[in-house]
Order: structure tokens, then sequence, then C-alpha cells
């Protein structure tokens, strides 16, 4: 029996090929995702291994930045050759354009000489020196010999001459921000730091674990000491957990396209079996026990498993080394190196392949051993019916009833994250009671699917839909692989076009301005609004502005805004109250604040600022989404009398009608061009950005499971081919009475069509479904949309992907010679 498994799989090398490539696809995918991440890994390892080498004994502040008394106290240690420390804070670098780089301030360091990483020039030897991190010099087109700007603490500017540029390593804080860095003297002047973030120490003799324990008791207990060591594997801890997130939303993606690559071997064995039936029984006859013929079925799925798992693995490893490549075309700071494949890995990639593939065999496996030896006379393969049997429905009806149950009570929960955890529930258990009741479903499903191509391609397209209909356990296994693709694509796109469109609406409802102007750090000064307001270019100015207070003597932070913009340009969404006639002793709260505190319209709290207290009366709860407010505001004469002048967290700026975009714009920029951290955006520009971000996130989830996709296709074109070859009789008759060439190519093209079609719309109706019901978990005022645009083309394209793989069968059945397929049936 050994021997003829094998021998059965050498003469069916297409075969083979077809049925192995939807397993090695899935194992592919997650072997490069251990790659990738284990490469990662090595190199962060490799970084804090290199970093370790550099200091002996590392010195964290526990709670308060370190003191000067520390850092002398640990350089008078005997055994202590040097101790320099670290400093780090605040130091927003000015780009090209005169403005502050980034969204949040360049960090300011004083890294030591030792553990400074300086990859052009040379580290800094004054006060007047900076070294900067090259991913942001490249950015900014800054070079060594040049002179950078940067702003101090108190938003004053200071120029400096750029002697070098540096790599930051494994700190993934100085890597978003981009980082400047000075003498130590220079960084506590420029961040405003009265302290040091750590101090490194090298040893004159001492191991580092004793030395460390001398460290220790000369700095007391205000300092946590590690060795160098230490500090790098608690580093590579933290980045490890990183990596470990990575892995496991990749390994997800994985899990799906192996689910539906076991569907896919399911289903081919299941064909498989039927068509070698007269072989199953022959190989009774000679002797063959059931447990032989059981054996070499599961014995061919693990030969199949096992090769596909080891191309799944080479896959897997050129899939890691391109990611690694793309990463390092980025320009990121990630660790990369040479991808390979770790023994962990090759493991699981084989265990995984062989499992799931040996795993979906068993059923039809199960199935041969049925075959009585009788079948053997037979000239025909038994076409086989179906019919929904009792256990079927019940179980069907069982797992819809307990998902729709789940799902209805999800949307009546509270919004939250476990609401979206138990919609996810539902869904999981509706789809296994389609999955079980997909022979029943697809018969219908296919005639409507069916009906249009019916009628345009004449006989061959009414041969094709009753092709979709006369196997339904098979074509139903066929179109969920497809089906699980559609309904996760579907999903996030309602997800996310309900998300987008919500963010939008309560943006417009909120603050319907033109432009936003705030501070990089700090607060705009208030000539800026002086100056606006001067401008007739522009229809309104709001300015907000922001201090720490106390709210019945807890610490919160007190806001105002201009009292004339209420209503007009800033429309606030009250939950209970008003804010109309919002004056002298009246407060809003928002929604959580109120909820903290026990306290609704009507009730007296006490506004606590550095000019004193007074009391104040709740007149409205505000919506808490979305808004630029602090959790307390109060009327702006208040607001003085608790806090005096304060300038502007933030200003609103709306142009007139009928002036160009550009030079309302523009006139915006001139008032704040004196201030390098004060920063112009435009609502538009934010709302494009954040959709921006979403349609990225989408265009990401999309492609990831586009491996689900393929795996799906590859299904299909292997069912029809393998239905090819067990229709051989069929079509040779349909030839010889009449049919064409291409009228054959165009039936089973059609029934691709029928298929992808059907699996289409099913996962369509699913991801719709629980696309809107995810959205009702998230917050009570959802603004749903659906993307009709988006889904139609799911449809569309998996009904042509559908033909697309029935191509190479269809040229196959073609091809056939009439004479030939006769005599051999």
């Amino acid at each position: 029996m050994f021997r003829t498994t094998l021998a059965g799989l050498l003469a069916h090398k297409l075969r083979l090929l077809l049925t192995s490539l939807a397993i090695t696809l899935g194992v592919g995918f997650i072997a490069g995702t251990f790659v990738l991440t284990d490469t990662l890994q090595a190199g962060f390892s490799q970084k804090f291994a290199a970093d370790a080498d550099k200091v002996d004994v590392v010195v964290l502040a526990k709670d308060d930045a370190l003191r000067e008394s520390v850092l002398a106290a640990v350089r008078k240690v005997p055994g202590v050759r040097d101790a320099q420390p670290v400093v780090a804070g605040a130091a927003a670098l000015i780009g090209r354009d005169g403005k502050a780089v980034g969204d949040v301030p360049t960090a300011g360091v004083s890294i030591p000489a030792g553990r400074l990483t300086v990859t052009a020039g040379r580290a800094p030897a004054s006060d007047d020196e900076a070294v900067l991190d090259r991913n942001t010099a490249k950015a900014q087109g800054f070079s060594v010999g040049g002179t950078i700007s940067v702003l101090d603490h108190e938003n004053a500017r200071h120029e400096f001459r750029l002697v070098g540029l540096f790599d930051v390593g494994v700190d993934q804080d100085l890597a978003y921000r981009g980082a400047v860095d000075f003498t130590a003297a220079a960084a506590r002047r420029m961040t405003g730091e009265k302290g040091y973030r750590e101090i490194d120490a090298v040893t004159a003799g001492p191991s580092p674990e004793r030395l460390r324990d001398v460290v220790a008791s000369a700095v007391g207990p205000s300092a946590d000491v590690k060795t160098g060591r230490q500090r790098a594997d608690q580093l590579a801890q933290r980045a490890g957990t990183d990596t470990r997130f990575l892995t496991v939303g990749l390994l997800l993606f994985g899990v799906v396209a192996l689910l539906v690559a076991a569907l896919v071997i399911y289903n081919t064995f299941n064909i498989l079996v039927a068509q070698r039936m007269r072989e199953m029984a022959l190989l009774r006859c000679i002797g063959a026990t059931r447990r032989q013929v059981f054996g070499s079925i599961v014995l061919e799925s693990a030969v199949v498993g096992l090769i596909s798992s080891v191309a799944g693995l080479l896959i897997g490893l050129g899939l890691g080394a391109a990611a690694i490549l793309v990463i390092g075309r980025l320009g990121t700071d990630l660790p990369g190196g040479t991808a390979r494949l770790t023994p962990q890995t090759i493991v699981i990639g084989l265990a995984t392949g062989i499992l799931v593939t040996v795993g979906a065999a068993l059923l039809p496996a199960r199935t041969a051993t049925r075959v009585p030896p009788i079948a053997a006379l037979r000239t025909q393969v038994e076409e086989h019916t179906f019919r929904a049997g009792v256990v079927r429905v019940v179980f069907a009806a069982l797992f819809g009833l307990a998902g729709a149950g789940l799902t209805a009570a999800a949307v009546l929960m509270p919004p939250g994250e476990t609401g979206l955890m138990v919609v996810m529930a539902g869904g999981v258990l509706v789809f296994f009671a389609v999955l079980i009741l997909g022979p029943v479903l697809v018969r219908p499903l296919s005639g409507l699917a069916g009906w249009l191509p019916g009628r345009l391609f004449g006989v061959p397209g009414r041969l094709a839909v009753d092709n979709s209909r006369r196997n339904p356990k098979r074509a139903a296994t066929t179109t969920v692989a497809l089906t699980i693709g559609v309904t996760l694509m579907t999903f996030m796109s309602v997800l996310t076009a309900t998300v987008r469109a919500t963010v939008g609406d309560e943006l417009d409802r909120q603050f319907p301005a033109d432009y936003l102007v705030a501070a990089q750090s700090g607060t705009v000064p208030r000539s800026v609004a002086d100056a606006l307001r001067a401008r007739p270019e522009l229809a309104s100015v709001t300015e907000f502005r922001a201090k720490d207070g106390t709210l019945n003597g807890d610490e919160d932070q007190i806001g105002t805004v201009t009292q004339s913009s209420l209503g007009t340009a800033v429309k606030l969404q009250a939950t209970s109250g008003t804010l109309d006639g919002f004056g002298h002793g009246q407060v809003a709260l928002n929604e959580s604040t109120a909820k903290n505190l026990g306290v609704g319209v009507g009730d007296t709290v006490t506004i606590g600022g550095s000019k004193g207290e007074a009391k104040a009366r709740v007149v409205a709860v505000l919506s808490s989404d979305l808004s630029l407010l602090p959790s307390v505001t109060v009327p702006e004469q208040d607001f003085q009398r608790y806090f005096g002048a304060v300038d502007d967290a933030q200003i609103l700026v709306d142009r007139k009608d009928g002036v160009p975009a550009e030079t309302a714009h523009r006139v915006v920029d001139d008032a704040t061009r004196a201030y390098p951290a004060v920063k112009v955006g435009s609502t538009t520009e934010i709302r494009s950005q954040f959709e921006g971000a979403f349609d990225s996130m989408l265009m990401i989830v999309t492609g990831l499971l586009g491996l689900a996709i393929v795996i799906s296709l590859l299904g299909i074109a292997n069912t029809l081919s393998l239905s090819v070859h067990e229709r051989t009789r069929e079509s040779a008759l349909l030839r010889a009475l009449g049919l064409t060439r291409p009228q054959l190519r165009g039936m089973l093209s059609v029934e691709a069509l029928v298929l992808g079609l059907v699996g289409a719309l099913v996962g369509v109706v699913l991801g719709t479904v629980y696309g809107w019901a995810a959205t009702q978990t998230l917050r009570d005022d959802i603004s749903f949309r659906l993307p009709v645009t988006q889904i139609l083309l799911f449809i569309v394209a998996s009904a042509l992907a559908g033909v697309l793989a029935a191509v190479l069968p269809a040229r196959r059945a073609a091809r056939a010679s009439i004479v030939g397929s006769l005599a051999s049936a």
C-alpha cells in the first residue's frame, strides 16, 4: 500500500501540485511572520548586547530625576573609573520652513560619548555644538558642518553648529520624535531639566555585579541600580513584547489563510476519493483492508502536507527577507539582519502544515473505507445525491440561534470593548451555521447567481448553472473558502467607512473651522489671536485656554472658550442642560467628569485656580467625544478671575466667504511666522490625514486577507480541474452532441463565475451585517455608512477571479480527445 500510494502521487504530479499549493501559501505566510519577527528580535538583541558592552553599571531614576548629588556619589565610589549622566527632555528643532519639526517636540539629549553611536562627524565637544539623529537630518536636509536652530524649554531660539550625525539605536521614543544631542550642560539649559534620566558608570576593575552592589549602597533607595547587561535584557524584553504583538497580529491572518487552505484540501480529497472509487474498490478486491485504504489516504495527505510545508518554509524565508528589505529601504531604525529559519520556525511550519493537511483529509479517508468492492465492476462513477439530514439542520439551528442571540445582546449592550468581543463571538457561531447549511443554501444561491449568466450564454450557461448545483456539498465547501475572505474584507470596509464618517460628522458639527493654530509645546501668545482678528480675510477667531486647577478639591483642568463663538463657530453638544446665556458663576462639565463627581445640571461645584476658589452652578453636561475643551469649562470672565491673564492653548480660525483658501492660509501663516513653535493646521488637512490613516489600514488588511482570497481561488481552480477529470465522459458526450470547444470552455468558466458569485454574495451579507453590529458597539451616536462601491468591487472581483481560476481547467477539458475520453471512461 505504501508503494501504491507513492506511485499514485508520482503519476499525478499536476494534481499533487494543485493540492499542495494552498497549504504552501498558508505555511509560507506563518513562516514568513516568524522569520520577520525572529530577525527583528535578533537585531534588537545584538544592539542591546552592543550597548551593554559600553557600560558596566546603570543608575536609573525611580520617581524624580537623579540629582547632582547622586552623580557625585557615584563618581566617588571606589572602583568607578568614569560616570557620565544622561540628560533627556524636549528641545524642538526648527525645520527649513521656519517651524518646529514634527507633531511633538524633538528630544534634547546628552548621551555619554562612549555610548553615542556617531555615524558621521563627531560628538559635540563644546556647548555651541550639537549632533542630530540621521533620520531627522535626512528628512530635513541638514548636513554636517551646517547650522541648526533649536528652541529651548521657554521657546527661545538658539543656534548650534552641527558637528555630527548619530544613530538612535533601539530607543523607539527617540526614533519617533527625532533627537538633538548636546553636551550635558547645554542639554540641561535647553530642556530645563534639573536632573538626569540615568547615570552610566564604567568599572576600573571590579566585576559589574560587584560594582552594582557598591553603587547601590552609595546612592541609597532613591535610585534603581542595574548592570549594563541587566538593563539591556530589560530593554530587550520590552522590545520583545512589541515584537510579540506584531507576531500575534500577523499570525491571525496566517490562521485565516490556513483555515481556508484546510477547506480547500478537504474538498480536494473529497473529490479525489469520489474519482478513485473504482481504484479503491479494486484494491479491496485484491485484498486491501479498510484500514489499509484509510491509511493510504492519510499517508497521501501526510506526504502532500510535508512537501507543502517544506515549500512553505522556503517561501516564508523569502517573504521574511523581502519584508526586512522593505523595512531597511524605508529608512526606519528597526534593527534588521540576515533572514534565517530558526529551528522553532521549522518545527512550527512543518507541524502546522502536516497536521492541517492530515486533519482535513481524515473525513474523506473515512469515506473511502466505505467503498464496496463491487464498485470496481461499475463503468461509471456513482453520482452522489445530497439530502439535508435532521442532525445537520438541528446543529445549524443551534449555532444560528446562539450566534444571533449573542449579536443582539451585544448591540443592546452599552458601547465598549466587551460588546465588540461579543459581536465577534456571535459572528463566528453564525458563520458555523452557514458552513453547516452551506450545501442547503448553495442550490438556491447558485440559481440566483446563475440567473443572468444562464440567459446570456445560452445552452453552455444553463449547463454551467446545473453543474454548479449538481453536487451542493462540494460547491458549498469550494465557495466557503472564498466566503471567509470576502466576509472579513466587507466587515473591515463597513467598519472603517462608518468610523470615518462618524468622526468627520462630529468634527463638522462641533468645530466647523478652517484652520487650527496650536503650539507644538506650551501655549500660543495672545498677540497671535489679536493679529488674526484684525485681518479682514477672516470671519471668526475662537480662542481656547486651559490651566490646571481644582474641582471640588481634586486636581482637574479648567478651560474656557471665546464667549461670542459659542453656538456659531463652536457648536458643543450638551447631553443635558444648555449653554444658552452661559455667564458668570456657571460651569459646564463633560460627561465623564460629571459622572465621576456624581453631579448634574443644577448642582453646585467649587472651582479653584491660582487666584482663589469660587462656587459655580452646573448648567450643562457636554459630550466627551472629540472635544477640544478640557473637562471643566467656565465663562471667559470667570477664567480670568481664577487664573489671571493666560495665553491661548489653541485657536480656531474661519475664513470669510469668497476668500480663497490659499489667501486665508497665507494670512494665518503670516500671523504665526514669528513663533516657530506655533503651527497651523487645516481641518481639511487633519481630516485628510485621518482618512489617509484609515485608508492605509484598510489597504494593509485587504492585502493580508488577499492571501486567503488567492488560496480560495486556487481551491476553485483545483475543484474545477479535478471535476473536469471526473466528468471526462460527460464532456466527451457533450462534444459528440455538438458542443464546440469554445462552448465547453465557456461552460466551465460560467460555472466558476457562479461559484465565485455565490461565495461573494454570502460573504458580503455576513460582512455587512456584522460590520453594522460592530459599529453599534463603538458609541451611541453612529453615522453608519455602507461602502456600496467597495462592496460591488468585491463581488465583481470575486466573479472575475473565479473565471480566471477556470482558464487552465477549461482549456484542458476543451483539448481532450472525444474518442479517447469516451474510451477511457
